[in-house]
């Protein structure tokens, strides 16, 4: 699997190329191949993560930038391993899967709301 980091505008060209749509995103990821589920592809895909969004997003919700860029590389390796989120259960799978490998890395639940002062 590759990891690639991007500037806003190259992930906006990928977003709009392979997605259709016409905004920069933090993450987006590119399985190899097509496989049967019961079949682990070698490699799994590209990861390519906009580095300018993973910045500005740590900064506007108070989150270490080198916590937030594991997140998004995790949460787009999931997806190479055929996890997503179109609907509510897929999306409450996904992150609990996300929160359980983050924990293990020593990192705080990315989804928690910001404690009240």
């Amino acid at each position: 699997m590759s990891v690639t980091l991007t500037d806003d505008a190259r992930i906006r060209v990928l977003n709009r190329q392979w997605r259709e749509k016409d905004k920069a995103t933090n993450v987006l990821s590119f399985p190899a191949a097509e496989v049967p589920e019961d079949v682990t592809p070698e490699p799994l895909g590209d990861v390519i993560v906009a580095l300018e969004t993973v910045l500005a997003e740590a900064q506007a919700e108070d989150k270490r930038p080198q916590d937030h860029l594991v997140h998004l590389v995790v949460h787009g390796t999931l997806h190479l391993l055929g996890f997503d989120h179109e609907d509510d259960a897929e999306a409450e799978e996904m992150e609990e899967m996300e929160r359980g490998i983050l924990e293990g890395l020593g990192i705080c639940d990315p989804y928690a709301l910001p404690a009240e002062t």
